[in-house]
């Protein structure tokens, strides 16, 4: 078992669900990533560069898609609790699949056009 699927698996079912989807949707955008766990929490890198990390908490699934991706969607970001370089999006509410979604593939295509 890799120490992302550990990672995923100390969360309460219905939150697993959940972190396992945004895990799957950054592969399905991103097949090339590089997984590994920084900071505490899945990490996953494009290029040798960030692509996005994201961590699941009591009340939240928080999402780091630096350093841009916050910037990008700040308008639709607007509606929830952000720090630096992260949002959280409450686990009481509809997770915005759709919305991260985007926000992965915009930092994707931007690692890509960043080769170097």
């Amino acid at each position: 078992m890799s120490p992302i699927d550990q990672y995923i698996d100390t969360f309460p079912p219905e939150v697993q669900v959940q972190l396992r989807k945004i895990r799957g949707l950054i592969f399905e955008i991103a097949p090339d990533a590089e997984e590994t766990m920084a900071y505490g929490m899945p990490g996953y890198r494009t290029q040798g560069k960030p692509l996005v990390y994201f961590a699941g908490y009591k009340n939240h699934i928080g999402l780091y898609a630096l350093p841009t991706g916050h910037a990008a969607f700040a308008a639709e970001l607007a509606g929830y609790k952000q720090g630096k370089g992260s949002v959280q999006f409450p686990l009481n509410k509809p997770m915005p699949f759709d919305l991260i979604e985007r926000i992965i593939r915009f930092r994707y295509t931007e690692n890509q056009g960043n080769k170097g």
